[in-house]
């Protein structure tokens, strides 16, 4: 019998889950994939259930208009920001921030435009796995999750791939020039991001929690009512 213990993970490793769990007779520690299939449904779904991002929100109530999205697409220098109000995405801002500046100035942004909820793109390769950039960006949420968390506000990983090249296209299609292109990609990047997300109602996301016990109670405090939410173990083949 496996146990999951979700609530102590600031992310939900599921290759960490898995490794616990004893397989079928083998004692490698390896699962086999019937299991497999099974415990990312049940891990994903319990914490979406918990923590439904708004995107899910609004999948189980098409009528629902509350909890704003603020999307954030993370570089070296430069953070492109967008905005999610209602059914329209619009491009923000691009900051030219890091560190400690950079998560106030998010809050700040946040606060402002009245969202709850940050959908950070995170990097991986073409074939889904993670780059090296995708820890340097892990580690920016886990920090500012924390932040948030103390607002009642919650942070999300969202597959950024290809958003930069499909932002540019989207820049040219707008006709915009480019100069304009240059300064704005970023912002464009994360529309693109915030789009994605909706289009999947957040399912693909990871809920980033601080490790402090009394913040996760306050975000499950704030959250809505559990949603009742039924994954497909054939949903979650790789």
């Amino acid at each position: 019998m496996c146990s999951l213990q979700l609530q102590s993970h600031a992310f939900f490793n599921l290759s960490e889950i898995f490794s616990k769990c004893p397989s079928s007779g083998s004692g490698s520690g390896s699962a086999p994939p019937r299991v497999i299939y099974k415990l990312k449904a049940r891990a994903l779904s319990s914490s979406l259930q918990e923590f439904p991002p708004n995107a899910l929100r609004r999948k189980t109530n098409p009528q629902w208009r509350g909890g704003f999205s603020l999307g954030v697409d993370l570089g070296l220098s430069r953070t492109g920001l967008a905005l999610s109000k209602g059914f329209s995405v619009r491009p923000l801002t691009v900051l030219k921030l890091r560190g400690q500046k950079l998560e106030l100035q998010l809050l700040d942004m946040a606060e402002r435009e009245e969202a709850d909820e940050f959908i950070i793109g995170l990097p991986k390769s073409w074939d889904g796995k993670e780059t090296p950039q995708s820890n340097k960006v892990r580690s920016i949420a886990g920090r500012l999750a924390v932040r948030a968390a103390e607002r009642g506000w919650r942070v999300y990983l969202h597959d950024e791939h290809g958003t930069s090249s499909e932002a540019g296209y989207r820049m040219i299609n707008l006709g915009l020039n480019q100069s304009a292109r240059q300064k704005r990609s970023d912002a464009y990047a994360a529309v693109i991001l915030l789009e994605r997300y909706f289009a999947k109602s957040g399912e693909d996301s990871e809920i980033v929690l601080p490790k402090q016990i009394d913040l996760q109670e306050k975000l499950r405090r704030g959250a809505p009512l559990a949603l009742d939410i039924d994954f497909s173990p054939e949903e979650f083949v790789d």
